[in-house]
C-alpha cells in the first residue's frame, strides 16, 4: 500500500435516532426532545454528538486510531439527554470523516482531502454508556439552572434545614405531588 506521512483527520459523530426502536418508557422520556410520537415522522432527526481532531502517525496500508470523545452528563446536551433515556439496545451513531492526508513518495510530498463520503456507523451499546456514567458519575446527574433558581432553591433548604440537594428537590417534588 502507498506510505502515509500523517493525516490530519476531523470526525463528526452524529445520533441517528430514527434507526431504532424504543419502549413506551424510553417515549415518554424522549418526549422533551421529540414531543409526541405521532409527529416523531417529522421530529425525530439526526443530532450532533461530539466534534474531534486528531492527528494520525504515517502508516503503509491501514492502520488504526483512538478517538477521544468527550462526553457529558449535561441535560441541557440534546444528545446527553437521548442517551439517559434509553433503557437497553444501542445508540445509532453516524461517524463523518474530513480532514487532509500528507503523503510522501519519490517526487515529494502531496497533499489531499479525505473525502467527503468517508463515513461508517457504530452501534454504541446503551449499556457501555450507562457504564461509563456510572464510573465518572456514580448514581448522580446534572442539571443546568439560573443563578436566581439556585439562590431560591438554596433559600429553600436552608429555611427547611434540608441537610443535601436531593432533600431539597423531594420535598418539593413531594409538595408538587410528583413524588410519594
Amino acid at each position: 500500500g502507498e506510505r502515509i506521512h500523517a493525516i490530519a483527520l476531523r470526525c463528526q459523530f452524529r445520533v441517528e435516532p430514527a434507526r431504532r426502536r424504543y419502549t413506551a418508557e424510553e417515549a415518554e422520556r424522549l418526549f422533551d426532545l421529540f414531543g409526541d410520537t405521532s409527529r416523531w415522522g417529522d421530529t425525530v432527526k439526526p443530532m450532533q454528538f461530539s466534534n474531534l481532531a486528531v492527528m494520525v502517525q504515517g502508516f503503509t496500508g491501514s492502520t488504526e486510531v483512538d478517538l477521544p470523545v468527550v462526553c457529558t452528563y449535561d441535560m441541557e446536551v440534546a444528545a446527553a439527554k437521548y442517551f439517559h433515556s434509553l433503557d437497553d439496545g444501542e445508540i445509532p451513531l453516524l461517524l463523518l470523516f474530513s480532514g487532509t492526508v500528507f503523503t510522501k513518495g519519490a517526487s515529494g510530498f502531496s497533499v489531499e482531502p479525505v473525502p467527503w463520503h468517508k463515513e461508517c456507523t457504530y452501534r454504541l451499546p446503551v449499556r457501555v454508556w450507562d457504564e461509563m456514567m456510572d464510573q465518572y458519575f456514580p448514581n448522580s446527574a446534572w442539571i443546568r439552572m439560573h443563578r436566581d433558581t439556585l439562590d431560591a432553591l438554596q433559600r429553600y433548604k436552608a429555611r427547611r434545614a434540608l441537610p443535601t440537594w436531593d432533600h431539597a428537590l423531594e420535598s418539593l417534588l413531594k409538595e408538587a405531588g410528583e413524588q410519594g
